[in-house]
């Protein structure tokens, strides 16, 4: 999933070992949607090469590329967004590369005219089923 929006906290990051014995480290971040409504997210980016390949700075427009998932604790249920990609700008507003014309085409050959259909009766209701009896309609 993606959204869009500006950065407006960037959250003290968050080190840790592992049940393994491994170091983690947590960056978060709030955004605010660019919509009518603006709506403040809280997402994280887990992993030191990941905050590294992702950095966001406060004012910052980004699109975020993240996955949601939730856990079971103590019979309470916590969400996490974990952001996966983040890119500089809005970029699901770019516009899209225009395609080369197209070389031109030799005109085919004039195909004969069809007949022309006999016109409707200018008095009759064109949403009228019943005015003619040719309508599939079931009702």
């Amino acid at each position: 999933m993606e959204i869009v929006g500006k950065i407006i906290q960037v959250l003290p990051p968050q080190e840790g070992v592992g049940r393994n014995g491994n170091p983690w480290k947590l960056q978060g971040y709030v955004l605010e949607t660019v919509e009518n409504y603006p709506r403040k997210v809280h997402f994280e980016v887990f992993g030191e090469d990941r905050i590294k390949a992702n950095p966001c700075e406060l004012d910052q427009l980004v699109t975020v590329s993240f996955d949601i998932e939730s856990r079971e604790f103590n019979g309470r249920w916590y969400t996490s967004i974990r952001a996966w990609k983040i890119q500089q700008g809005d970029t699901t507003q770019a516009a899209a590369p225009v395609a080369p014309a197209a070389a031109p085409v030799a005109a085919a050959p004039a195909a004969p005219a069809a007949p022309a259909a006999p016109a409707a009766p200018a008095n009759v209701d064109p949403f009228d089923a019943s005015a003619d009896g040719t309508s599939d309609l079931p009702f």
